[in-house]
Order: structure tokens, then C-alpha cells, then sequence
């Protein structure tokens, strides 16, 4: 039986060692970098989001209104919304974090993050989105955006990490998918009764970051290892 092999035609049993040393360079460095900040906010969003854009321009103001409140913003670290959310914190002269993935055709780092790290993986760049932070708003977006939206409310609902707040931004591009979660994930048993609870929807940027801002208050006594996956 043939082995299978990369497009280089090096045996793929081959790479597999090495691969795992970049994946651990990957997170001693992100975690050495990452553990020196406070307790962040990780915002999420479309790559292509455009700057004239109503979401843009939101993302911006919570970026800043955090910043001027002592909070890191944490993005991917890519244009759109993950731009908006990184120049807003620039502009509050806050810390600015993004966590940019190489891909061949698409992201590139935006020039709002004052603390850029890059990523050859995913996985381990999404660790990071979540392992550095006490709260979560999730901006309209497309697939990536759903991902992390439902890693996260999977991590809080099996209380692998803290409950945190999961914010909604965008009552017109949120509602359809909670009135189909409550409708038949809930109605059809699939999640718990009460689940959907872990999710706030708002239009009002004012609104998401008093409820980021009283929930950080409330934990800043606690362990930071306690609050994520160990």
C-alpha cells in the first residue's frame, strides 16, 4: 500500500515529529507573550466587514470604550471586523492583540495590533482567542465566526471553562439563529432548557460593555489559570 504523502512527496510519518515541535514553539510563545496582559476581551467578526460599514464602526467605538477602561482587546488579527476592534483599542491607547493566521490567499495582520502574534495552525490560534480572556462578542460573520461562537458556548455549557459572557452584536443578523436554536435544538432536546440563556443579544454598544466590564470586576480576584482550560 502506498504511503499517503504532502504535495512535496516527503512521507507524511515522516513530518509527524517535527510538526509537533512547531506546534508546541506555537503555544510557548503565544502563552509566554499572552500571560503577561490583563484580563481581556475577545472580539469576533467578518474578515469582510468593510470600514463605511454599521458594525465596522461599532466595533471600533467597543474597541476604544474598553481600551479607555484598561481592557486588552484580543482579535484575530485580520482586516474587517478584527481590524475595527484593533483600531479601536489603538485609538483608546489600550492594548491592541492580534493573533494572525497564515493562510495562502486571504489574512493578512492588520496594522491596529500593538501585541501581533502569528499562527501556522488553527487550533492552537483559537486556544488563544479564548484562554486569555473574561468575556466574548461575536460580531455578524460568516463560518469562521459561527465556529467560534459555538466552541466557545460548547466550553461554557460543559463547563470546561467559566461562564463568561457571550455577547451578540446585531440583532437582525442574530435572531434567526436563536429563534432556530431555541425552536429545534431546545424544542427537540438536543440542548438543555436554559442554554440559550448563556447567549446576550444587543444592538447597543454602551449595553455590551457595561455587561463585559461588570462581569471582569466581578472575577478579578480570581485565579487566572481557574478561569480556562487548564
Amino acid at each position: 500500500m502506498a504511503s499517503i504523502t504532502h504535495k512535496d512527496e516527503a512521507p507524511f510519518t515522516r513530518e509527524d515529529p517535527w510538526r509537533i515541535f512547531r506546534i508546541m514553539a506555537e503555544f510557548v510563545d503565544s502563552f509566554e507573550e499572552l500571560s503577561r496582559i490583563d484580563p481581556a476581551v475577545t472580539i469576533f467578526g467578518s474578515a469582510r466587514t468593510k470600514p463605511r460599514d454599521l458594525y465596522y464602526k461599532a466595533t471600533v467605538a467597543m474597541g476604544k470604550k474598553l481600551a479607555k477602561a484598561d481592557v486588552p482587546v484580543i482579535t484575530g488579527g485580520g482586516p474587517g471586523i478584527m481590524e475595527a476592534a484593533n483600531k479601536g483599542a489603538a485609538q483608546g491607547k489600550g492594548t491592541s492583540v492580534g493573533l494572525n493566521i497564515e493562510l495562502p490567499f486571504e489574512q493578512c495582520g492588520n496594522q491596529y495590533a500593538n501585541l501581533p502574534i502569528n499562527f501556522h495552525y488553527f487550533f492552537s490560534r483559537k486556544v488563544c482567542l479564548v484562554k486569555y480572556s473574561l468575556g466574548f462578542v461575536y460580531m455578524p460573520g460568516g463560518f469562521g465566526t459561527l465556529d467560534e461562537l459555538f466552541e466557545v458556548a460548547t466550553l461554557v455549557q460543559t463547563r470546561c471553562i467559566e461562564p463568561f459572557p457571550l455577547i451578540l452584536f446585531g440583532k437582525k443578523h442574530w435572531r434567526g439563529l436563536l429563534n432556530w436554536a431555541k425552536r429545534t435544538l431546545e424544542g427537540g432536546g438536543y440542548i438543555s432548557p436554559g442554554d440559550i440563556e448563556l447567549l446576550t443579544l444587543t444592538d447597543d454598544v454602551d449595553e455590551a460593555v457595561e455587561v463585559l466590564l461588570d462581569h471582569i470586576k466581578k472575577s478579578s480576584g480570581r485565579n487566572r489559570i481557574s478561569r480556562t482550560f487548564n
